[in-house]
């Protein structure tokens, strides 16, 4: 790496996930999810939307694929709809659903593109929902289940893995507020059984891939959480930044999730209320969770600003009316994603990947047929730059997903965001390369080195 660019073995890539884009809801032998059964209730997706079309990438994948082969990305980071591979989650193979992703892990590696594979971003199967989900001890068993399905498939050709996508939200999103599928509002008591529910399934996950590869593998998850960084770059800031990042006062602490997988044990700072919501652990259930994984992805968004406040406590940092904020309601924060990296590096010592980092934007195709969104290419280029700083400092990070390749259904939010670098149409499903889809190809083609500092 020179001053100019990124290390030489950089992965540019963007990220998708299988409810978002794929459509062909209840088409060949696929099962229901637990999102197919909340956008039937009334008023839980803006505009009562659904996904049941999204952007039919089912029908679409080969030219979608040769759209991510023309904007040269390196990688593809897509997820694998559990429900079309097993419509009950267990027992039964859906033989069309598997097909589909054994075609399109064959596709992308025909046009260049890596794929780097999650195994479950919410959709979660209806039928093991119906069976407790989560709540249900079984649960890690299920998901093992199905782990081992897929890489007996695709592993001869997929070296790159992640368990979950922020299962943060899955758990709290989900099972906490209710805002997200499936939807519940539940206790404390149950809450905490779900998330170490949730960890023991990514610990299965990660046992069984190591089990089940054809060939050496890299493995890890993408989590999500509060983010923070120092108001100030000295050094009582980062500190009180780095403390604040690692608190746990509810399940979205980062450390809830990785500390029991990189140390083998919950982190000491758990809140007292968590603390008395906690379920029986088991023995064995740390060594379980603690598989050793290859690496950590995150995904970030935003961040707030952390002072000290002179006695030694991290203190917020109020935005000005100022600051720049996106559609989304979301600070434009860039340093967030340099002091992440570096905070997450510098405490569990693993290769960071940056899994999904972006931005809505007002876009539509303007007259001259094109889409123009300059915002979306000044918040892409603020944030790379701290991703070099990042490097620069020391932090080993090891690649970048945009979210997203495509416009697509964004949960609650329907299709009100855009956040691709194709545009869809949802109506006519038309794709249309944005010019920060072509920014983002000369971004990769100088590997970094055309970003506006």
């Amino acid at each position: 790496m020179n001053n100019k660019t990124f290390p030489e073995n950089f992965v540019w890539g963007a990220a998708t996930a299988a409810y978002q884009i794929e459509g062909a809801a209840f088409e060949d032998g696929k099962g229901l999810s637990v999102w197919d059964m909340m956008c039937r209730r009334e008023g839980k997706i803006k505009n009562n939307q659904n996904g049941n079309v999204a952007c039919d990438f089912y029908h679409k994948y080969k030219d979608d694929v040769a759209l991510m082969n023309k904007l040269g990305l390196h990688a593809s980071r897509m997820s694998i709809s559990w429900p079309r591979v097993l419509p009950n989650g267990i027992g039964k193979i859906n033989e069309k659903g598997l097909d589909f992703y054994d075609k399109l892990i064959d596709e992308l590696l025909d046009k260049d593109v890596e794929p780097y594979v999650t195994l479950f971003h919410w959709d979660y199967p209806y039928e093991l929902f119906c069976k407790g989900g989560l709540l249900n001890n079984d649960s890690p068993e299920w998901f093992a289940e199905y782990t081992k399905i897929i890489v007996d498939k695709l592993s001869d050709r997929v070296k790159n893995w992640m368990t979950v996508n922020e299962p943060e939200c899955y758990v709290g999103l989900g099972h906490k507020t209710g805002n997200h599928a499936p939807g519940l509002k539940l206790n404390d008591l149950e809450v905490m059984r779900a998330w170490h529910n949730m960890l023991l399934s990514h610990g299965r996950s990660v046992k069984t891939i190591k089990e089940n590869t054809k060939q050496p593998c890299n493995i890890g998850m993408a989590p999500c959480a509060r983010y923070f960084y120092p108001a100030n770059e000295n050094e009582k800031d980062i500190s009180a930044a780095k403390e604040k990042f690692f608190e746990n006062e509810d399940i979205f602490g980062i450390a809830m999730w990785l500390d029991p997988i990189i140390f083998g044990k919950y982190p000491d700072n758990i809140s007292e209320k968590m603390k008395k919501a906690m379920p029986e652990i088991n023995p064995d259930d740390m060594k379980i969770i603690s598989e050793p994984v290859d690496f950590i992805g995150y995904n970030l968004y935003q961040g707030s600003p952390i002072r000290n406040d002179g006695n030694g406590n991290p203190a917020d940092v109020p935005f000005t009316a100022d600051h720049p904020i996106t559609p989304y309601d979301w600070y434009v924060t860039p340093e967030s994603i340099r002091w992440t990296s570096n905070f997450l590096y510098e405490r569990y010592k693993k290769p960071i990947y940056i899994t999904e980092n972006g931005t809505s934007n007002i876009d539509w195709v303007s007259l001259d047929g094109k889409v123009h969104d300059p915002q979306r290419i000044d918040y892409l280029n603020r944030y790379l730059l701290e991703v070099k700083k990042s490097i620069a400092d020391g932090t080993d990070v090891r690649g970048y997903f945009v979210w997203s390749f495509m416009d697509n259904f964004e949960w609650a939010e329907g299709y009100k965001h855009r956040f691709g670098l194709v545009h869809v149409n949802y109506d006519t499903l038309e794709r249309t390369v944005k010019d920060s889809g072509y920014w983002y190809k000369k971004v990769i083609e100088t590997n970094g080195a055309g970003l506006i500092n």
